[in-house]
């Protein structure tokens, strides 16, 4: 559940907890107000987490690439120093880290997309938060002008009073598509396994087909020229 959901949910919980005891509307008004200014800390607690994770990923991706690239160069030592089955385990470490590096790139581009988006809600519950504040007055006297039923009525939907309560609703429905392209996301992955599996099939010969342009590069070099 993101920070946006839960929100939505506490909000609604305290509204209808402070409505059914009758308090007067500028506490509820009030605490929907901290509960904004609470889920905004914890947002920007949880954006600078995918930050750093999304950090991390790529790290380790520039990190296998690079280990790639050594291993290739141990391929060629070691054929030009007459152990091929050294040459060839060399190669296959290659391929291995090669693997790695565009598997964290995925999880890198899935990252990214996804700290797009916490940073998108962020703005927008900020946003939100500056309206309601600059409005807050002006709910207040609109609340104490009104009988203590029509009140009760207004405070359950603070979008007849210009507030924000239709919004988080409009975020919850965000929220339950997001959600719902992860799970598509999820299955695509597992989709994937199953090509990657048949991907493999073909990998001992490409490590093979490698491996002898590799040596016939290495006898080319050798031969004395004319």
């Amino acid at each position: 559940m993101s920070i946006l959901d839960r929100l939505s949910r506490l909000l609604r919980a305290n509204v209808n907890d402070l409505i059914s005891k009758a308090e007067d509307p500028s506490l509820i008004i009030e605490q929907t107000l901290r509960d904004m200014r609470g889920a905004y800390g914890e947002a920007r607690t949880e954006v600078a987490g995918s930050m750093a994770q999304q950090a991390k990923l790529e790290r380790e991706a520039t990190t296998n690439r690079r280990l790639s690239e050594e291993y290739g160069k141990k391929a060629e030592e070691a054929l030009r120093g007459g152990s091929e089955e050294l040459a060839r385990e060399a190669l296959r470490r290659k391929q291995n880290y090669l693997d790695l590096a565009a598997g964290f790139d995925d999880q890198l581009k899935l990252s990214t997309s996804n700290v797009d988006q916490l940073k998108t809600q962020l703005r927008a519950l900020e946003a939100k938060i500056d309206e309601m504040e600059s409005k807050q007055q002006l709910l207040l006297a609109r609340h104490q002008t009104a009988k203590a039923t029509e009140t009760l009525e207004k405070a359950s939907g603070f979008d007849r009073a210009g507030g924000a309560m239709n919004a988080f609703e409009d975020m919850e429905r965000k929220v339950a598509a997001q959600e719902d392209k992860a799970r598509a996301m999820g299955q695509l992955r597992e989709e994937g396994d199953i090509d990657a599996q048949l991907a493999n099939l073909g990998r001992g010969k490409a490590i093979d087909d490698e491996f002898e342009a590799l040596k016939l590069k290495i006898q080319g070099s050798e031969q004395p020229k004319p």
